[in-house]
C-alpha cells in the first residue's frame, strides 16, 4: 500500500491508515441520517392539513435540518483538506473510479446546493429562515416569481437527489460485498 501522507502533500489524520478516520466516518453517517430526516420531514408534512401546526413544524424541521446538512458538509470538506482518502484495494477499473468521483461530486453539490436553494426560496418568498431558535437573514430580495421558480427547482433537484443517493448506496454496497 502506498503511503497516504505522500498523496497531494496532505497527511492522514491520526489513526487513519486503511480507512477514513473516525471523524470523517461520523460526519458521513450523521449527514446520511440528516438527509434521511430532511427527506422524511418534507414528505411526511403531506399527511397533515395545510396550515396545521404539525405540517408547519415539519416544514421548519426540514429547513433547519437542511441547513445543518450544509454546516456539516462545510466541516466535512474542511476535514477532507486535512487528510487523504484511503486507497481502494484492489483498485477499481478506471471507469468505476471516474463514476465514483462524479457521484461524490454530485453528492457534495447537492449537500451544498439544496440547502442554499431552500434558503434562497424562503428569502424570495419573504418567509423567515429558521435555524434552531435563530432567524437567518434573507439572501435575496422578495419576489414571487423568483420564489416560485426556486421552489420548483429545489423540488425537482430533490427528486434527482433520491437517485444519486441510491446510486451511491448501491455502488458502495456492491463494492463492499
Amino acid at each position: 500500500m502506498t503511503s497516504l501522507s505522500a498523496t497531494k502533500g496532505r497527511k492522514p489524520l491520526e489513526g487513519a491508515r486503511e480507512t477514513y478516520n473516525r471523524t470523517l466516518i461520523l460526519i458521513h453517517w450523521a449527514a446520511a441520517l440528516l438527509i434521511v430526516a430532511v427527506f422524511a420531514s418534507i414528505e411526511l408534512r403531506e399527511v397533515f392539513e395545510k396550515g396545521s401546526a404539525p405540517r408547519e413544524y415539519l416544514k421548519s424541521l426540514h429547513f433547519m435540518l437542511g441547513l445543518t446538512v450544509l454546516a456539516l458538509t462545510a466541516a466535512r470538506l474542511f476535514m477532507r483538506t486535512r487528510t487523504t482518502a484511503p486507497d481502494i484495494r484492489p483498485p477499481p477499473p478506471h471507469w468505476q473510479a471516474i463514476a465514483a468521483k462524479l457521484v461524490h461530486a454530485a453528492i457534495y453539490a447537492f449537500m451544498i446546493g439544496m440547502p442554499l436553494l431552500g434558503w434562497l426560496t424562503l428569502s424570495a418568498a419573504g418567509k423567515p429562515v429558521p435555524f434552531f431558535g435563530l432567524t437567518l437573514p434573507p439572501l435575496i430580495a422578495e419576489g414571487k416569481e423568483t420564489a416560485d421558480w426556486l421552489k420548483e427547482l429545489h423540488h425537482e433537484l430533490g427528486q434527482v437527489f433520491y437517485f444519486v443517493i441510491g446510486a451511491h448506496a448501491v455502488a458502495a454496497l456492491a463494492h463492499h460485498y
